[in-house]
């Protein structure tokens, strides 16, 4: 399905735009218009390239020319670096976002479009309608980030998501009632009041199980970002009651498995903040080296849950550790095991509740992943989940805009060729396609592995068995997203809208379709594996306009579609035609088509990213969003790869900062931050 690790990928057609109709938007690429304003950052800066500078930092992209994109962990590296700790000449501790321009760097970003922000952009795909082509939603942005880079001051506004599930059935062909549906948010009673729709009793052992205590957070009991769908295909309303009245039987057991998420989630939060341990410079190198590696291990001792009874000082973290240590079978389970593979006494059905989850963003990820829908936290708010204003790329403006303001230069359509790397095997700068050589300490690459040490880095100056590891690295992705302009809201069957043009609380969700029948999800799992796309997709459906008017004209609205399993090649090798993605759409349209009568008829326009296009459009090798699978052998001190970590490379002073290091995926900024601090650090030492 995905091609040979480390082989060219196929030159594919233009992502599919078309609107109502059939009709293809001529014109490709010009016709999409980035916004806000990054575009003109360079001359905002009034910046002059010049020939040296103390860091350059490389815009994500892909081997095809054209492609190297600025992501948000470049920005998040640069962005930080002029701010702190430069009155003694050290790096404040508690201003983790200040690495490069913080210590006194002079840092050049070089970025091949005319717009920064990798995959968190916002472009114009149809006229009038502002879309965030390929990350949708914010929620794991590392708090600290958030607060360093002064985000709020640089005008980035949020609008939390509550509730935030919403699970439509199919009709059943009764037209007596509407199909059932279930909408959470964080509001226990509205929560129970949701429940009770199916079964009083279930509401009953919900508050039953809250008044004993055993849900800290109660509201989130049922999903905490889960997104518990229903359990299997159902097409009459008594099979559906059923599956409920089966999940009340084991209330309990889940509210223990949310607790145990939770605390897990906590106690691997010390993990994303600090480089992984340098486990290969701990057991070789001089005393000095491996005493430094040694250090490198200390956040990986300070994991745990938090204490029960306010902060902890040291005794107390280290009695939480020990606490921790009789639930790691549990752990070890949660984190090795497929979501399918449930220990909290549940029965088929029950597992089935979990499946729009079963394998998110891969072909078949471990249960970890969870852990990235309980972890987020937004302004003091855990677990929350927010839509920005003017889409994902305000995050990349805002971002730029604070970079700028500590003294970052900025430079847009600057694609790199090549870094540079002298005689002794040390960085000493990149060179532009147009032949322009800038000179550097350091060199960050937020591009992933796959492009930055198979096509930016001199093959003769990387070890052989280092670039093999770098060739088995998965990226296989079965996502396809697409955007959609639309001139009303959908009209789901299990809600019907109240008044005409007015959004309801579950078109502000996450709003989940064809996630009822896990033998559906594994048929759709399967088909991909022999590259055919899913016959019948299942996907996550977002309306932000519904929240953010900056979106779309008054009464239309964007659609975001996140939809899987797609490959990245079809049968026999082939790549994706026009036909191939207009066919696909038409199969995701005719399904939400069953739940929202009218939707196909209200669509003026589409896009199409099959995981080809996510590749050549925002430089993600095999189309993967995480920069590579976020699978166990992908992770921690084994990202990229074993026998480098902590963000460096064979190349001394070639680092990484993007999501193909640790912790991977997802818009947090920790890769950013992370690698700029070990260039800080390994500078300092010189």
């Amino acid at each position: 399905m995905a091609r040979e690790a480390g082989a060219p990928p196929p030159q594919l057609a233009m992502a599919g735009r078309v609107l109502a109709g059939g009709r293809v938007l001529a014109g490709g690429r010009q016709l999409v218009r980035s916004l806000p304003g990054p575009r003109g950052l360079t001359g905002l800066a009034g910046a002059t390239l010049k020939s040296s500078y103390d860091a350059v930092v490389i815009g994500a992209g892909e081997w095809t020319p054209g492609a190297e994109l600025m992501g948000h962990n470049g920005l998040v590296a640069v962005s930080t670096t002029r701010r702190a700790g430069r009155k003694h000449g050290t790096i404040a501790p508690h201003a983790p976002a200040c690495y490069l321009q913080q210590a006194g760097f002079d840092t050049a970003v070089v970025e091949r479009r005319h717009v920064v922000g990798g995959a968190a952009i916002t472009e114009e795909i149809v006229p009038g309608f502002k879309f965030s082509r390929a990350s949708y939603v914010l929620s794991l942005l590392r708090p600290q980030i958030y607060k360093d880079l002064e985000l709020k001051k640089f005008g980035l506004k949020l609008y939390p998501r509550d509730p935030y599930s919403f699970n439509p059935l199919p009709s059943d062909g009764s037209v007596s009632r509407p199909p059932p549906s279930l909408l959470l948010g964080m509001d226990m009673e509205e929560n129970q009041r949701s429940i009770a729709r199916f079964s009083a009793r279930d509401a009953k052992v919900t508050d039953a199980a809250a008044a004993r205590g055993r849900q800290p957070r109660p509201a989130r009991c049922l999903v905490i970002r889960l997104r518990l769908n229903a359990p299997h295909v159902i097409r009459r309303k008594p099979a559906f009651a059923h599956a409920v009245e089966k999940v009340s039987a084991t209330m309990d057991a889940y509210a223990e498995y949310v607790q145990l998420m939770e605390k897990l989630a906590w106690a691997v939060e010390p993990l994303i903040d600090a480089p992984p341990p340098d486990v290969p410079g701990f057991h070789g190198g001089p005393l000095g080296s491996r005493l430094r590696a040694a250090k490198s291990f200390l956040p990986a001792l300070s994991c745990g849950p938090p204490p029960r009874n306010g902060p902890a000082n040291n005794g107390d973290a280290r009695r939480e550790v020990r606490r921790l240590g009789k639930d790691l079978p549990k752990f070890y389970e949660l984190l090795t095991a497929p979501t399918t593979k449930l220990s909290f006494r549940e029965s088929r059905r029950r597992k089935r509740l979990f499946s729009f989850h079963n394998r998110p963003r891969g072909l078949s990820p471990p249960r970890y992943v969870l852990l990235h829908h309980v972890m987020g936290e937004l302004e003091g708010v855990k677990g929350m989940w927010a839509y920005v204003e003017g889409g994902m790329g305000a995050v990349s403006t805002c971002m730029a805009k604070c970079a700028i303001s500590r003294g970052a230069s900025i430079f847009t359509e600057a694609e790199v060729q090549q870094v540079l790397v002298d005689g002794t095997g040390r960085s000493t700068g990149v060179v532009l396609c147009d032949g322009t050589e800038v000179r550097s300490k350091v060199v960050l690459s937020n591009a992933t592995p796959h492009v930055t040490f198979t096509q930016l880095t001199p093959q003769d100056a990387l070890p052989a068995d280092f670039l093999r590891e770098v060739s088995q690295i998965d990226y296989t992705s079965p996502v396809t997203k697409i955007n959609v302009a639309v001139d009303c809201l959908p009209n789901f069957l299990a809600a019907p809208t109240e008044r005409a043009g007015q959004a309801m609380a579950h078109h502000r969700c996450s709003i989940h379709l064809n996630t009822w029948d896990m033998a559906c999800l594994d048929r759709g799992y399967h088909e991909a594996l022999q590259g055919a796309p899913s016959t019948r997709p299942m996907m996550e459906l977002c309306i932000p306009s519904a929240l953010d008017p900056t979106l779309a004209p008054p009464g239309s609205h964007v659609v975001s579609l996140f939809t899987q399993y797609t490959p990245y090649l079809l049968a026999g090798g082939r790549a994706w035609t026009q036909a191939d993605k207009e066919a696909y759409g038409d199969r995701v349209f005719d399904c939400i088509e069953e739940y929202a009568p009218g939707f196909k008829s209200s669509v003026i326009g589409r896009e199409i990213l099959t995981p080809a296009d996510l590749e050549r459009e925002f430089g993600l090798t095999g189309g993967n969003i995480f920069h590579g699978a976020m699978s166990l052998d992908q992770l921690y001190f084994a990202r990229p790869v074993t026998s480098h970590v902590s963000y460096r490379s064979p190349v001394r002073g070639l680092y990484l900062c993007g999501s193909g290091a640790h912790p991977g995926g997802g818009v947090m900024g920790s890769a950013g931050r992370n690698g700029a601090l070990v260039a800080v650090a390994d500078c300092k030492r010189k």
